[in-house]
């Protein structure tokens, strides 16, 4: 388990797991690290991808399908035990729902919250009609990454090492041009679907998610573009809702 799951701190005693999606061309030590931050009623697992930290040799995956496979190969005997929540942004809120969509089609297993961030309900226009990216050649990418604000700011300081991102991204960026989703006829789950964006990142079709659930549908906005979840004080306001909402499903899972 732990070549495809990062888990800073394990909680045997936790009351819920929440399990983690990295953005495309992202590690896990960004979610991993919330495990030391949350309150002791929640372990935290970051999922590890191909091609990048521990897994650098490997080559990167082709499509959702593999992504999918994999996630539920190593965590279902864990997802069985106790609640759990899913948290994806941007490229992770589309591998979030394709695990949730093959838990519950395939298991019978649904989380007891789905929170997803900074990125359009895959079957929605505005996500069909983006134009596919991951072709470009480094350079013209590396533009609009930059005229996105898609890229960590982190990285954009030292272009040397976001060079080093790029096969990453690109790789991450071409499963999701290729992953298609047609709306479900009936909501897929009943647990509460949360989505949080950036106030300032290009505008995501956040509404047509409420489509995935009969259960609760909330909507968060924050101040910041599309990295605004790096931001320490949003962080915060994202974590204690998490865990609020993570201690209250307990409840309505027992």
């Amino acid at each position: 388990m732990d070549k495809v799951v990062n888990c800073f701190k394990k909680r045997p005693d936790a009351v819920a797991r929440l399990i983690c999606f990295p953005w495309a061309g992202g590690g896990s030590i960004h979610y991993a690290r919330w495990g030391n931050v949350l309150s002791s009623s929640v372990e935290v697992l970051a999922v590890k991808l191909p091609g990048r930290e521990s897994r650098a040799k490997e080559p990167f995956f082709e499509n959702m399908q593999q992504i999918v496979d994999e996630v539920i190969s190593v965590l279902l005997p864990l997802l069985k035990e106790k609640p759990f929540a899913l948290f994806g942004h941007s490229f992770g809120a589309f591998t979030s729902f394709a695990v949730a969509d093959a838990l519950k089609k395939i298991h019978n297993v649904e989380p007891v919250h789905i929170f997803l961030s900074g990125a359009s309900a895959p079957y929605s226009e505005t996500r069909i009609k983006t134009p596919k990216r991951s072709d470009l050649s480094d350079e013209d990418f590396l533009k609009w990454l930059i005229s996105i604000g898609g890229t960590p700011p982190e990285l954009l300081a030292n272009p040397e090492v976001l060079k080093l991102f790029l096969p990453a991204l690109k790789a991450d960026l071409h499963v999701v041009e290729n992953y298609r989703c047609n709306k479900a006829s009936s909501p897929l789950f009943s647990c509460p679907v949360t989505c949080f964006d950036g106030k300032d990142d290009i505008p995501h079709d956040l509404q047509a998610w409420k489509d995935i659930t009969s259960g609760d549908f909330t909507i968060k906005m924050f101040h910041g573009s599309h990295f605004y979840l790096k931001d320490s004080g949003n962080e915060k306001i994202i974590l204690d809702y998490v865990t609020k909402h993570l201690e209250t499903s307990e409840m309505d899972y027992l």
